[in-house]
């Protein structure tokens, strides 16, 4: 079994559409969407349709808890914001709903799926280095977790003690644990701009991230003709 696992497409249709072809040119058999569905960009409903119809485990992101609310957003910067009420305006209640109801947390097969973090995923805390990841080792039950949020895929070790490896291909061994952030589909935040997720290949035990190029001409100009704020346009072609 190859399982593709992606998070933070963030209404990016473009991106999401070319990471499902190429993962299944990469003859993945399952997929996982580990949140942030909608939010920023300008394809939130044709992105949540997608994931429904293709009926994957999803667990619930920042943005789609934010996007399927009624509360304020005062809390967020200003530009996301824009686009969260923006978003809002184009789901209907149906949509909302099954928004509202993703879970936080799940296990699938042996591994557990969480889009921030196990110790408090309702705080929708930020792992971004060894030290953010110790506190949620000591909540993690299973050899791996898969997560994102953070728009960078990482691969945090836990054996004696806890290190960062390079995000390209991992081989999972007995006695270590990890935890991976399989960066994002329609945002990424380290300076490319491709789209980024992974697979998970559960005969050989072993993890691979791949980079997939999307017409970013025409999400950008999606981004524009919705009158979203045109920073989200133009940080897409930095990654950032």
């Amino acid at each position: 079994m190859r399982i593709a696992l992606f998070a933070d497409i963030h209404a990016n249709y473009e991106a999401l559409v070319a990471v499902l072809e190429d993962a299944e040119a990469q003859a993945c058999d399952k997929y996982l969407c580990l949140g942030d569905v909608v939010g920023y960009n300008a394809d939130p409903v044709a992105c949540l349709e997608k994931i429904r119809e293709m009926d994957c485990p999803v667990i619930k992101g920042n943005h789609d808890e934010d996007a399927s609310g009624t509360h304020q957003l005062d809390a967020l910067n200003p530009v996301a914001a824009a686009a969260l009420m923006w978003t809002r305006e184009q789901l209907h209640e149906e949509q909302r709903t099954w928004l509202r109801r993703l879970r936080m947390v799940r296990q699938v097969e042996d591994f557990t799926v969480v889009h921030s973090t196990l110790d408090q995923p309702t705080n929708w805390n930020y792992v971004t280095n060894k030290f953010d990841a110790m506190s949620n080792f000591s909540y993690q039950f299973t050899q791996v977790c898969f997560h994102g949020h953070t728009h960078v895929p990482r691969v945090f070790v836990k054996t004696q003690r806890v290190q960062e490896e390079p995000a390209e291909s991992i081989a999972i061994e007995d006695g270590a644990k990890y935890f991976i952030n399989v960066g994002s589909v329609g945002q990424p935040r380290d300076g490319d701009w491709r789209s980024c997720y992974a697979i998970f290949d559960l005969p050989t035990h072993t993890v691979v991230f791949r980079r997939v190029e999307y017409d970013l001409a025409t999400t950008q100009q999606k981004i524009l003709d919705a009158d979203l704020p045109p920073m989200l346009a133009e940080r897409l072609a930095d990654g950032r």
